[in-house]
């Protein structure tokens, strides 16, 4: 049924059924209830969303196209794997983007762009009370997102998100390391409203040092030294 937008009188149609199974397969991969690798059983997935299998195969056919997932002919899907080079080269050219939005857009001179970074913040730290993982990495990128938009610079918006899937997926496999090593929830949006702290403090330097540890040092810490995992 089709509602109408209260502020600006626009039609709103409800989501599909494709759509809504999509998006509740992506956040259980981000929530690491699938790991990496791990087969999508049709038959499961069918009980388990409560739909038959024509919208569940186009809803994989959305996350195949997303990176999300992988379909071999007669193998079916599978989560879509990162190993250890993809995640640091992920996360290096994050960091990177990121080190370019912050030169460009620290001190804020616009204040009304800290509003998206804001409202992602919050959605983050409704999820962590809610222990609502998969929603956490997408509003986690959300707020990386926002922070990028601060320079106000539209071809780095752009090739910032070109690459938000692998992103998600890398964040994913980040939250999930850090919550099994010395991190819960609501510890891990504690940094970034930190984070913001320093942004809105307007010390460029601060912010990147900060912003140093979310990324692939933080990745590289973990890594064991003899077997690189």
């Amino acid at each position: 049924m089709t509602s109408v937008d209260a502020v600006t009188g626009e039609r709103i149609d409800p989501p599909s059924l494709v759509a809504l199974a999509a998006e509740s397969i992506r956040k259980m991969i981000l929530s690491g209830a699938y790991a990496p690798g791990e087969r999508l059983i049709e038959e499961r997935l069918t009980e388990q969303l409560g739909i038959s299998r024509p919208p569940l195969r186009e809803a994989l056919r959305l996350l195949q196209n997303d990176g999300l997932i992988v379909t071999r002919p007669r193998y079916g899907s599978t989560v879509a794997t990162l190993t250890d080079q993809d995640v640091f080269e992920i996360l290096t050219l994050r960091t990177g983007l990121e080190r370019m939005a912050v030169e460009l857009g620290v001190p804020v001179q616009d204040r009304s762009r800290l509003t998206a970074c804001h409202a992602a913040l919050e959605r983050m730290e409704r999820n962590a009370r809610d222990s609502d993982r998969g929603s956490l990495v997408e509003n986690a990128y959300a707020f990386h997102a926002s922070i990028v938009a601060l320079a106000g610079h539209r071809r780095l918006s752009e090739m910032y998100r070109s690459v938000q899937q692998q992103m998600l997926l890398c964040m994913s496999r980040n939250l999930g390391a850090r919550e099994r090593h010395y991190e819960n929830l609501v510890e891990h949006v504690g940094r970034h409203r930190y984070l913001l702290d320093l942004i809105e403090a307007g010390d460029p330097q601060a912010v990147l040092a900060e912003l140093a540890v979310h990324g692939e040092r933080s990745f590289a810490e973990r890594r064991d030294p003899e077997t690189g995992r």
